[in-house]
């Protein structure tokens, strides 16, 4: 009788075991609000920005010297965005890639400083440079500010940001050597950056923090962009 009562239970251990190994190999699933999620596409983002509902008192010109103002900046809900081109703006800290010698224009400072009260970085940080405040349009009033997170468009590519500094209140279409380089855009501040095609999305009422974290400009952007091609 305890022969056949250890019989029975080799058996039920053999057909239990296999399944319980198994079980213990496989690694359960990470639960569907713990994974980290891409951002959305370049098409999807644009598809949001196709028409404009301007907000600008008027509009910005691409460069100095281009004639008339043909850009205007849009409201799109949850997210203001332009379209126009990209100058490369070198500012800030001094390194390799911008200074005195690589840059005529070159000023040791920005608008929006590192969390240690240092200029951002240009050549290592992608950010962006608003239009300082005037008639025609105050980015502040439209939920930007310092630190805010954006999505840079170009070429099919999407290059989330920071607004790290301010330029002209006449000129619009500007971002840090590191933004172009990542767009695949020439950074050069001397000949580079492209005369059109690029789409800045910013995300109302945003924040990165610390602003020279690109790690969490890329998170916290692709989580707005994300809501915002969600959203109606």
């Amino acid at each position: 009788m305890r022969k056949l009562v250890l019989l029975a239970i080799l058996a039920i251990a053999a057909a239990v075991l296999p399944t319980a190994l198994a079980s213990a190999a496989t690694p359960a699933p990470t639960p569907a609000a713990e994974r980290v999620q891409a951002g959305p596409t370049a098409d999807q983002i644009l598809a949001k920005v196709a028409s404009c509902k301007q907000i600008s008192n008027g509009k910005y010109k691409t460069d100095e010297d281009s004639g008339s103002a043909t850009v205007p900046v849009c409201d799109a809900g949850k997210a203001v965005f332009w379209k126009a081109d990209m100058d490369i703006d070198c500012d800030g800290q001094r390194t390799t890639e911008c200074n005195e010698n690589t840059d005529c224009c070159f000023l040791p400072d920005t608008a929006f400083p590192q969390s240690d009260g240092k200029p951002l970085n240009a050549a290592k940080l992608p950010y962006l440079v608003v239009p300082s405040s005037s008639s025609i349009w105050n980015y502040e009033n439209s939920g930007l500010r310092g630190g805010g997170s954006c999505a840079v468009i170009y070429n099919g590519k999407v290059e989330y940001a920071v607004i790290g500094d301010t330029g002209p209140n006449k000129i619009i279409g500007e971002a840090s050597y590191a933004t172009a380089k990542d767009l695949g855009i020439n950074p050069d501040p001397k000949n580079g950056g492209v005369d059109s095609g690029v789409t800045y999305v910013c995300f109302k009422n945003s924040a990165v923090n610390p602003i020279e974290d690109h790690g969490a400009a890329t998170s916290t952007g692709q989580k707005l962009a994300s809501e915002f091609v969600g959203g109606n």
